[in-house]
């Protein structure tokens, strides 16, 4: 049997300059980290007195005898893709709910490529899955995705990573221990109940994006204008919160689909109640809401949002 554990990550910064149609174009480049909250797969081959050849568990349980009869799209085009013919069991868990902003879906995907290339004693580096996730999703699946997510799951850890023509470049941010501990404790999340297909929030943000192209420059700079508070030992991090809430609100303009009016209560609220920022997670339209708030003001959030599940993590080095 062989077992993966691939964590989740949370973009502070830059998310859509991950686009191929921008960054092949301009550059592009994000900050964030990935948690101590993970995607779990089970990979062994099955003995072949089972009746399916296929035994999926997931959401939903698949027993099926041919990879074009699998729902669960990851599975399916990676299996066809790698030209797997032997009988396989598959078993997802998960500490996060899926499609909720923190990278679930390529978190999956790095892992079970993973899986895949050590079930043919095959060992693939950190590079190497990433690149084999963005190939499989971008260009197999025809995902509408960014290319952030694949290089977190792959890579894990604090980092900028940077797009451009040649590919992409993974950096390790020079931060004060300090400043990192308290980032850390400063960060809440809160599920909001409702979760989403990343894909369709994506395909309307690239949709005529040369249009939009002004909201990408700006959410560069402040990707940028964020690493020199990381970055700079005479910088208070408490800056990178109100960093959050102006950035948040250049955000919102790359889609209408990003937030609704009950997303936007939340948010309102966090802030009146002490967060000095925030934002939602991932693509947009539901999921896990961020924010940046000292221990004594998250209790206030916890007590204000007593109907959503508060979420506290820790960041992680490894993919």
């Amino acid at each position: 049997m062989i077992i993966s554990k691939t964590p989740f990550r949370i973009s502070f910064f830059g998310g859509g300059t991950d686009f191929k149609d921008y960054y092949l174009k301009y550059g592009g480049n994000v900050i964030g980290t990935t948690i101590n909250k993970y995607c779990y797969i089970t990979l062994r081959k099955l003995p072949p007195f089972f009746k399916n050849r296929y035994r999926l568990v997931w959401r939903k349980i698949e027993l099926v005898n041919k990879a074009n009869q699998i729902i669960h799209p990851s599975i399916k085009s990676i299996l066809k893709y790698y030209k797997i013919k032997d009988g396989l069991e598959i078993v997802h868990a998960a500490d996060l709910p899926a499609n909720s902003g923190i990278g679930s879906s390529s978190s999956f995907t790095a892992g079970l490529i993973n899986c895949i290339h050590q079930m043919k004693k095959k060992n693939l580096n950190q590079k190497q899955i990433a690149i084999h996730a963005l190939n499989l999703e971008q260009n197999i699946m025809k995902e509408n995705v960014g290319s952030q997510d694949q290089v977190w799951a792959s890579y894990g850890g604090f980092n900028e990573i940077i797009f451009n023509s040649k590919g992409f470049n993974v950096r390790k941010l020079k931060v004060a221990q300090s400043k990192v501990k308290k980032l850390s404790n400063n960060l809440i999340m809160f599920f909001t109940g409702k979760s989403r297909f990343s894909g369709k929030i994506e395909k309307h943000k690239i949709i005529n994006i040369e249009k939009k192209i002004n909201f990408y420059h700006e959410i560069k700079k402040y990707t940028n204008q964020s690493k020199k508070i990381l970055t700079n030992v005479n910088s208070n991090i408490d800056e990178l919160g109100y960093l959050l809430n102006e950035y948040w609100y250049i955000k919102k303009k790359l889609s209408n689909k990003i937030t609704d009016s009950n997303i936007d209560k939340i948010y309102e609220e966090g802030i009146k109640t002490g967060a000095l920022g925030g934002k939602l997670l991932g693509a947009g339209g539901g999921g896990f809401i961020l924010f940046y708030a000292n221990q004594n003001i998250q209790k206030k959030l916890i007590k204000k949002f007593y109907k959503l599940t508060p979420v506290k993590f820790e960041f992680s080095n490894k993919g």
